[in-house]
């Protein structure tokens, strides 16, 4: 019997384009998934710090080079007076509100929780639950 014959043979054809609310989800899971990188290195008292290459122009030879640097990332939660740990959602520079009532953030008790809720975060996002949030502020950053 011949190997070929043994899988199972389809035809189809390859989708080469992604929808815009995937994209927009995909971007954002991204950025959870930095923040939540984040505070798993703060935690463990270790450094998080995602490379990124820069392109410039020297300007003396004229010539292209480009150097990795460190990525800038900015922490989207903050510990008020209190003592809780506050959790903003943003995708790009806008936050995003998280319900109808227009509350933008979400309160941990500690730095466990914010973990766990990061991680909830990317599952609500992967389902499509803040689609219409995403859709929002994609038209005020523009």
């Amino acid at each position: 019997m011949n190997k070929l014959e043994q899988l199972k043979l389809v035809t189809s054809v390859r989708n080469t384009t992604i929808s815009p609310v995937l994209l927009r989800r995909n971007k954002l899971i991204a950025k959870l998934d930095e923040q939540l990188q984040i505070c798993i290195a703060k935690r463990d008292n270790t450094e998080y710090a995602p490379k990124r290459i820069k392109v410039y122009t020297d300007s003396v030879t004229g010539e292209r080079k480009s150097v990795e640097t460190n990525k800038r990332l900015r922490e989207w939660y903050w510990t008020d007076n209190s003592g809780v740990i506050n959790l903003s959602v943003k995708y790009g520079s806008v936050v995003l509100p998280l319900n109808k009532k227009g509350d933008n953030a979400i309160q941990c008790a500690n730095r466990d929780e914010l973990i766990s809720t990061l991680k909830l975060l990317k599952e609500i996002v992967a389902n499509g639950e803040l689609d219409g949030a995403i859709v929002s502020a994609n038209k005020l950053g523009k």
